[in-house]
């Protein structure tokens, strides 16, 4: 017979067999057992030899010895298609993974069966972990499910307890698939890995489960769950219950921790291993150094780091996991490709062993001639080969694996494993004398403040654990406050942050793992008020500084609303504005940072915030309305928009913004949603609106997100929070004020689709247009800006929106130039001043004294945000931010920018402004 055309082309299928007879006894045995699929291996028939294994087990007179017949069918297709070059090691681990879903669901619906003959399968599941979970089964693997149940749903006798029926189907699917006859067994089957396990049943209800995996669960149980996935029984069930302990699993904030857990596991596998220490004879494979398992942790290290913040690393595959690492940037390409082949070639000498005698070993064999066998069953030479290639693939994956975990284990952790030992503090005349050295000018004082924070005052310095990491930075950050710009701010900011939050110990680890972020933290206390008390909300902010994208510019728009607007399956409307919040907020504080290191122009800055907060806007409008739109439906032939305006129009924000919104819909006022709780279209956008208000500006676990001012929309606070297109036209048309008009100026739409946003468009630019008397114009244009300068004067000298000559007065000209000529109608101030000066409508100086005073709006509203004179230091980080060299170089800019907008204002008015420094 020929062989299939899809087999792999240098398949050696003749080989296979050969090897397999003359040097794996089981296989041997196989062979001869099952001579139809050892004809179809022979012909090279690899997949047909695989649909025959798993029918094997048709007819048998009970499910576990259908299970035992199709096991050992395709252990032995698997292994001569694997030896003959056939099968990749996905597909050999994949298929055996897939065989123990099958088993295990049989095995739980014969288990129920047991009792309740007739019941449908219900209430009672599987979680796959490790390589099971991972679809990665070695050879002979066993398996180790955890058996969860819901007591409510299970199937059981009358008079039986749901807890006892639980037990005795996890009893049953043990029996099935554990259980040794003369046909073998199906999978050794490990239930240890379920949560404490010592005193605890076999199977336990789902609720159980979820209590101890939300309170009292282990650092090793977290590792273990990055692979879990539902595998069998109520699998719906299983994956409600992974999506609920998600954050147990997958931590908020990077968790640097980790790596001293993983570490001081290695540390205890390592000294606990038997065998011999270097690659030899008795070697073990999988708990050796640069084995399988160190593979393995190195993955799992990074991805308990990182993959909290980065769902992409949520992988369960090691080779997976490796290669969306090296895409992520968090490993170099060539590490994760060597890493990873590594780690396939490992597994692939694994399974030769445990190909000799189906056994669950590990470990190159002791005796010199069983040595050889495995290295010839390969198809190289001799053991000598086999040793000195696995020689240089460990040592590769040691070096590599040691920099990351061992190099980072903690002083003293040894094999000790488990809770963190108490370092004790330094003496207090030691410490004194530390700080005086570091410069603090009341060292005595110092002492006393740190040995409070240790007394257990502190909540997130009162466990040994966290005065350990507390120790570790000690000095760097004793250091860093005392060279801050602002010493004593900044120290009383640390003890603000340490005070708010409930656990410091992943804050600690994260500045030990990355000490330079330890100046930029003490900076940012020092300087940046609005960052300071972010930081105090939430620490983990600092975390997307250790990458140095994180002072890069955002995105475009697109690419932030595909960001903002990434959740994780199953997200409900909750999830989804703390996600979003969560995201924003990062952009937000690094985009802080970035002013404070003076990396990127505040224009430019300005322009990002601008797209942030769009992009959220987009993503939560998006998801209040297809929340509403399930209670309430839609109303055919309508849809909601949104116009921005004031600096949300325009699209540049600062740190201080809120939201100018008006929200307008399309289509009849008359119409009615189509829901199961229909309303008039009136009503129905009048409380999506507010939805959507909300969905922008409410308060979740996760904080606000930005303030909404709707109070321009037509009629002001006494109008409906929602308008048609046509109303809102008409009013402007007919009954807005010139002040109304003006904003409009600003005015963009945010929201809807292109037809809405076109029409919107249209409107205003109508209104902008049309004829007007521009004495009239004159008149209310000076009238709204006296009464604004008599009712909001400026608060202080860098108050550079209200001042005279400032940015209110510069868009007041804008604006009346605009509507006295009906040119220059764009929203960004920068772009109408350019449109504008290009017709010789403005002098072109306003350019130059708009970039100088929004520079300053921007970086000011976040180093001076009370407007006043900032000390020192933060005085020399606006000029910095701001492209100055000293501070009379930025009072002398601000003051011409000033002198250009008066000039201007008086050549439009004839009307002089008062400029006072």
């Amino acid at each position: 017979m020929d062989a299939e055309p899809n087999a792999a082309p240098q398949a050696d299928w003749t080989g296979a067999i050969a090897r397999a007879r003359a040097h794996a006894p089981y296989l041997s045995s196989a062979l001869d057992r099952l001579p139809a699929l050892t004809e179809r291996l022979a012909a090279g028939q690899g997949d047909a030899a695989l649909d025959w294994a798993r029918a094997a087990g048709e007819g048998a007179p009970s499910v576990g010895a259908a299970l035992r017949r199709e096991k050992q069918a395709l252990a032995l297709a698997l292994a001569i298609g694997d030896l003959a070059g056939a099968f990749p090691l996905l597909k050999v681990t994949g298929e055996l993974s897939a065989l123990a879903d099958r088993a295990l669901d049989a095995a739980i619906a014969e288990g129920i069966r047991r009792r309740v003959p007739d019941a449908e399968p219900a209430g009672f599941l599987a979680l796959a972990l490790g390589k099971h979970g991972a679809g990665e089964l070695n050879y002979s693997s066993d398996i180790d499910p955890i058996l969860l149940f819901d007591p409510q749903l299970l199937p059981r006798r009358e008079r039986d307890e749901p807890g006892e029926a639980a037990q005795r189907v996890a009893r049953a699917v043990v029996e099935t698939l554990a259980g040794v006859t003369d046909e073998g067994y199906v999978f050794r089957t490990d239930l240890r890995l379920r949560p404490a396990s010592e005193v605890s049943p076999l199977a336990i209800s789902i609720n159980g489960a979820l209590t101890h995996y939300e309170s009292s669960a282990l650092a090793w149980e977290r590792a273990a769950f990055i692979r879990a996935r539902a595998c069998s029984g109520d699998i719906a069930a299983g994956e409600a219950f992974l999506a609920a302990i998600r954050s147990f699993v997958w931590r908020k904030s990077l968790d640097f921790g980790a790596i001293a857990e993983i570490g001081r596991l290695t540390a205890q596998i390592r000294a606990n291993s038997r065998g011999s220490v270097t690659v030899g004879p008795g070697f073990d494979l999988k708990k050796g150094r640069g084995g399988i398992r160190e593979v393995e942790f190195y993955a799992q290290t990074h991805q308990l780091i990182h993959g909290g913040r980065n769902p992409a690393l949520r992988l369960r595959g090691t080779r997976a996991t490796l290669d969306a690492l090296a895409e992520a940037g968090l490993v170099p390409p060539e590490d994760a490709r060597l890493l990873g082949e590594s780690y396939d070639r490992l597994r692939t000498v694994e399974h030769r062993l445990q190909m000799m005698q189906d056994q669950q070993t590990h470990s190159l064999p002791v005796k010199e001639d069983l040595l050889d066998e495995v290295a010839r069953l390969d198809g190289l030479p001799d053991g000598a080969a086999l040793i000195a290639e696995l020689t240089r693939i460990t040592d590769a994956v040691g070096e590599r694996y040691d920099a990351l975990v061992m190099a980072n284990l903690p002083p003293g952790s040894g094999t000790g494993g488990g809770s963190a030992v108490a370092v004790p503090a330094p003496a207090q005349e030691d410490l004194r004398d530390e700080l005086m050295r570091m410069g603090f000018a009341d060292p005595d004082a110092m002492v006393s403040r740190i040995e409070g924070w240790l007394s257990g005052r502190m909540r997130a310095l009162r466990s040994d654990a966290a005065r350990v990491a507390f120790e570790a930075i000690r000095p760097g950050l004793l250091a860093a406050l005392a060279a801050a710009p602002e010493p004593e701010r900044a120290m009383a900011r640390w003890e603000q942050l340490l005070n708010n939050l409930p656990t410091a110990i992943n804050l600690f680890r994260l500045l030990e793992a990355r000490p330079a972020l330890i100046e930029r933290l003490a900076r940012i206390l020092s300087l940046a008020p609005p960052l300071a008390d972010a930081l105090a909300r939430r620490a983990d902010l600092l975390d997307p500084l250790i990458d140095a994208s994180a002072f890069d510019l955002p995105g475009t728009l697109p690419e932030l609303v595909d960001e903002f607007g990434r959740f994780e399956a199953g997200d409900d409307y909750e999830r989804k504005l703390n996600t979003v919040r969560r995201k924003v907020g990062d952009r937000r504080f690094a985009l802080g940072v970035q002013l404070i290191e003076g990396v990127n122009d505040p224009l430019e800055i300005g322009h990002a915030l601008g797209r942030i907060a769009e992009a959220a806007l987009v993503v939560l409008t998006d998801a209040a309305v297809a929340e509403f739109r399930e209670v309430h439906g839609e109303v055919p032939d309508s849809e909601l928009a949104v116009l921005g305006l004031g600096r949300m129009g325009g699209g540049v924000l600062t740190h201080a913004s809120d939201l100018d919104l008006i929200y307008l819909f399309t289509g009849d006022f008359a119409g009615e949603s189509n829901g199961r709780r229909p309303l008039g279209a009136t009503l129905y956008y009048n409380r999506l609106s507010q939805r959507v208000t909300a969905a922008l500006s409410v308060q979740t676990a996760e904080g606000a997100l930005y303030e909404v001012d709707t109070r321009l929309r037509p009629s002001g606070e006494q109008g409906p929070p929602a308008a048609s297109l046509e109303s809102f036209a008409r009013y402007q048309q007919e009954q807005a004020w010139t002040w109304e008009h003006m904003a409009l100026c600003r005015a963009r739409a945010l929201y809807g689709s292109e037809e809405a946003r076109g029409r919107l468009a249209a409107i205003v630019r109508d209104v902008l247009t049309a004829p007007r008397d521009p004495v009239k114009l004159r008149t209310d244009v000076l009238e709204m800006r006296a009464r604004m300068a008599e009712h909001k004067p400026p608060k202080g000298p860098l108050d550079v929106k209200l001042m005279r000559g400032g940015l209110v007065d510069l868009e007041f000209l804008v604006h009346f130039t605009q509507l006295r000529s009906g040119a220059g109608l764009d929203a960004d101030l920068g772009e109408a001043l350019r449109l504008l000066t290009a017709q010789s409508l403005l002098p072109a100086s306003l350019q130059q004294a708009h970039d100088v005073l929004t520079r300053l709006l921007v970086a000011a509203r976040l180093l001076a945000p009370d407007s006043l004179k900032p000390v020192s230091a933060a005085c020399m980080a606006l000029v910095r931010a701001c492209g100055y060299g000293d501070w009379q170089d930025l009072e002398t800019s601000l003051a011409q920018a000033r002198a250009q907008v008066a000039a201007a204002w008086a050549e439009a008015f004839d009307e002089a402004l008062e400029i006072s420094r």
